[in-house]
């Protein structure tokens, strides 16, 4: 683990500027980039020390206000009913078009930051799973992590709503091969937005194409990974976390120089 420094940026997009939430290693030299998709409470506290966990861990994150086009910069939505609610409406009103030009500028910016070393993974939670998904299909993607993807799968009692309600095309695309890193996929068995005919079908699109993909189904609710709430399960995130910085490590490799010593005005003793 290292120190970390954040900071916000206002990246350019079709729609409008994202504020998005940069962490990263203090330390000097060059690391891989993280894009990193929220859920639909946008930049919250459990997000921003998931920035911290990957950053700290040797990568330059960058975490995007997925609804810049609704919400001030800066916003992020309560975990409460009214927060969902408004999230839930955002999710729908967005066009699909915009969500894949906001992770092309997450890309862009990554790709072009004079500390990356432009290896580049990304990682998802609960919509922010769908955006990952989605982002994976971008060839500079290496290595991208979905935890409870929703809305990507198609039933008739739960239809997908990414992108005005109508357009969402990840199944058709991920059958056709269009996600090419490596893909590591993990779900809650007791998480009532992706049921189990809901996850076969997204499973069966990344087999059908020869993806190369990892899947994992462990006992768990929607958002056991989110660090507030009383379906956080603090030891299966940390055992998930564990599995996604395997698959980074491996597919983006290291920082290209350690942490020097820095001078400090606390007490020694």
């Amino acid at each position: 683990m290292t120190i970390i420094d954040h900071e916000s940026v206002d990246l350019p997009t079709p729609s409008g500027p994202m504020r998005t939430f940069i962490s990263r290693p203090a330390a000097e030299g060059k690391y891989p980039g993280i894009v990193l998709f929220s859920e639909i409470f946008q930049v919250t506290g459990p997000i921003r020390r998931t920035a911290a966990l990957l950053a700290g861990n040797g990568f330059i994150v960058a975490a995007p206000e997925i609804f810049h086009e609704f919400e001030p910069a800066g916003a992020a939505l309560a975990y409460d009913s009214a927060g969902a609610d408004r999230g839930n409406w955002c999710k729908t009103a967005k066009p699909l078009a915009a969500y894949d030009a906001d992770a092309r500028a997450v890309i862009d910016f990554l790709k072009s930051h004079p500390l990356c070393t432009g290896k580049l993974g990304s990682m998802g939670i609960c919509i922010g799973g769908h955006l990952n998904f989605r982002c994976c299909m971008n060839p500079e993607i290496l290595a991208g992590v979905s935890f409870y993807a929703t809305d990507i799968h198609k039933l008739d009692a739960h239809p997908r709503v990414l992108g005005n309600g109508t357009t969402d095309d990840s199944l058709e695309r991920a059958r056709r091969g269009d996600i090419k890193g490596e893909l590591l996929m993990i779900y809650g068995r007791q998480d009532p937005h992706v049921p189990f005919e809901g996850r076969n079908q997204v499973r069966e699109a990344l087999e059908t194409s020869g993806s190369n993909y990892q899947w994992l189904e462990f006992n768990g609710a929607h958002a056991f990974m989110r660090d507030e709430g009383p379906r956080y399960n603090p030891a299966l995130a940390q055992h998930c976390y564990a599995l996604a910085l395997e698959l980074y490590k491996r597919k983006l490799g290291e920082g290209d120089l350690p942490a020097k010593p820095v001078a400090s005005g606390e007490t020694r003793h």
